[in-house]
């Protein structure tokens, strides 16, 4: 299935090297930026791929625009929303990697499977990404009343596009946290860390739940950690999953939200990135294209398999 990715900034040159090293049900076709000096539009010239400096609409003019599939958008999620339209009349399916949100969100270890048949899927976010599957590992095993993540990520991985959507970043990020993590109430907090040498992304999560022992939910983590694993090997504890009881006699009062009780888990990650094209403590970034890559590859399978029936 061929793809193309709009954006060559960090997140769209780090995808563009993935899915060049790592080919499964795609071949790149095309890299679309809006700088005709850009890196990553040179990088991908380097490696044999069309690209086009004059967006969305250079994107539909180039040759064998027909036969793309598959479109990933690594831009904005104001730049998106038009992207989207023009792709979606085109018949192209959509893999959005900005907080948009547009399409339904996807997280690939909770629910990649749910929404294949939807013209475009939204990756949430990076921290989303990181801590969502988190979330998850605890609401599968138990009711979660609430959950709060803060993601702290090197200032030096947070290009201009990331800083544009800090704000769509939270809000994504907390509905998210919610639909596909399953807390009855989520919030998101990101830190951009001006730390040298650069820091790794650090991830923590807080949950207050009920219905579930402590063993049961550290048992449930460990699992989730090992199957995202499978896709961001550098996605790892960074220390023991730590549990606090709030009972009646001393509720969890939280400003905003209300008073609580249950269980209180504290899970703490630490993401290193694979390095393919930027440093290993973007990890924030490479979360989020590897991510993007695997539900892509899946689409990808699955339009290929329905064209063969057809056939």
């Amino acid at each position: 299935m061929k793809a193309a990715i709009i954006g060559s900034g960090n997140i769209g040159t780090d995808l563009m090297i993935k899915m060049l090293k790592y080919p499964q049900n795609m071949e790149l076709a095309a890299v679309v930026g809006i700088d005709p000096a850009s890196e990553g539009l040179a990088m991908a010239r380097e490696r044999g791929v069309a690209t086009t400096h004059e967006g969305i609409e250079g994107l539909r003019a180039l040759p064998g625009y027909e036969d793309i599939g598959i479109v990933f958008d690594a831009t904005s999620a104001y730049a998106h929303k038009a992207h989207d339209a023009a792709l979606r009349a085109d018949g192209k399916q959509v893999v959005d990697l900005t907080p948009a949100a547009i399409g339904p969100f996807t997280v690939p270890t909770v629910n990649m499977d749910a929404h294949l048949d939807q013209p475009n899927v939204n990756m949430v976010t990076c921290g989303g990404q990181a801590t969502i599957p988190m979330v998850a590992a605890v609401s599968r095993v138990a009711t979660v009343h609430y959950a709060e993540i803060v993601a702290s990520v090197s200032s030096r991985s947070a290009g201009p596009g990331t800083r544009a959507n800090i704000d769509e970043f939270t809000r994504t990020t907390a509905r998210a946290i919610e639909e596909v993590g399953g807390a009855a109430q989520g919030k998101a907090i990101i830190i951009l860390n001006p730390a040298e040498p650069p820091m790794i992304m650090r991830d923590t999560v807080f949950t207050l739940s009920e219905g579930a022992d402590e063993e049961t939910i550290r048992a449930s983590v460990k699992a989730m950690v090992e199957a995202v694993q499978a896709y961001v090997p550098g996605y790892r504890l960074k220390q023991e999953v730590q549990f606090e009881r709030f009972g009646d006699n001393n509720r969890l009062r939280i400003p905003g939200r209300g008073e609580f009780t249950g269980v209180k888990t504290s899970i703490f990650l630490e993401v290193e990135g694979a390095g393919d094209y930027l440093p290993s403590y973007s990890g924030n970034l490479d979360i989020m294209t590897a991510a993007a890559k695997a539900t892509g590859e899946l689409l990808a399978q699955k339009i290929l398999e329905k064209r063969k029936v057809a056939a």
